[in-house]
Order: C-alpha cells, then structure tokens, then sequence
C-alpha cells in the first residue's frame, strides 16, 4: 500500500527521539482538542473586549473536533498496522479517519488567526500533521482530511461570526 510506504519514509527521515519526544507532547496537547481549548480560555480571560468572540472560536474548535469523530465512527478505517510503521504513542480509539488532531489544531489555527491578526495556519498545522506521522497513527490521508475539514469549518465559523483581526 502506497500509503504505508510513505507512512514508513516519513518516519524514517524524521523518526528521532526528540522529533517522537515533541510529537508525544503535541499528541497530548492536542487530544480531545482540549489543549486548543485551552488557548481559546486563555484569549477570552485575556481580550476582554473579544471575550465573546474568543468563546465561539473555542466551542468552535470542539465543534470541528467532535465533527471529526463523527466522520470516523461512519467511516470506521483502522489505524496503521503495519511492520513498517513504529506506533510511538496509544490513541484513545482504534480509528484513524479523520485524524482529530489535524481537524482541532486546523480550525483552531483558522479561529485563531482571526482574531489575533495573525496567520497562525504555517506555524501550527504542519507540525502536528507531521507529528500524526512521525508517531504512526495516522495515514497521509487521515491528516490530510483532517486538515481540510478544521480548515473548512474554522473558516465557516470565522466567517459567520465575523471573527476577524485585533481591534
């Protein structure tokens, strides 16, 4: 499978122990999207004057994570399991499409660039993409899906509620 040859090259060039120590951590921060949920917390405290904005950018970020669990208990496709690809972290389900992590970090990188003015889309979304691979829970395509869905309902969300650039 062409995908489990890139799954298995991807770890190869970028498996090292700080690469899967980083990626560990980006996976825990990530899971169920409440790291992201987080930082939205943390934007309502600090922006007062957006509070209400930042509070619907971050039950956004929920909203496109369960939307993403959603997709995959329809679709139900297996995690990798393969020899050539070393699992370096347990998942809380045995699902893998869409990956949740791409789908969170995606709409919250989308949410958030809105509000703070900045496009935080290059800064935050190719690495955990990445960290999805370099852990072997993810095939290319999960990430890829996920990444297209946050962005897609992050952007939606964004429009809607107008949540656009610092005051």
């Amino acid at each position: 499978m062409a995908e489990i040859a890139l799954l298995a090259k991807v770890q190869g060039v970028l498996a090292r122990p700080a690469t899967i120590k980083a990626a560990r951590g980006m996976s825990h921060f990530g899971e169920h999207s409440a790291g992201w949920f987080a930082a939205g917390l943390i934007g309502a405290a600090v922006d007062k004057e957006r509070r209400r904005e930042w509070l619907i950018a971050s039950a956004g970020v929920v909203g496109a994570h369960a939307a993403s669990i959603a997709i995959k208990r329809v679709v139900r496709r297996p995690r990798p399991d393969d020899p050539a690809v070393e699992v370096h972290v347990g998942t809380p389900s045995k699902l893998s499409f869409p990956s949740s992590h791409a789908t969170s970090t995606t709409a919250a990188a989308v949410l958030y660039s809105g509000l703070t003015g900045r496009n935080l889309v290059p800064a935050l979304v190719p690495p955990m993409l990445a960290s999805r691979l370099v852990l072997g829970v993810h095939y290319p395509t999960d990430v890829l899906a996920g990444a297209v869905l946050g962005g897609a309902l992050g952007g939606i969300l964004r429009k809607r509620f107008r949540l656009e650039g610092k005051r």
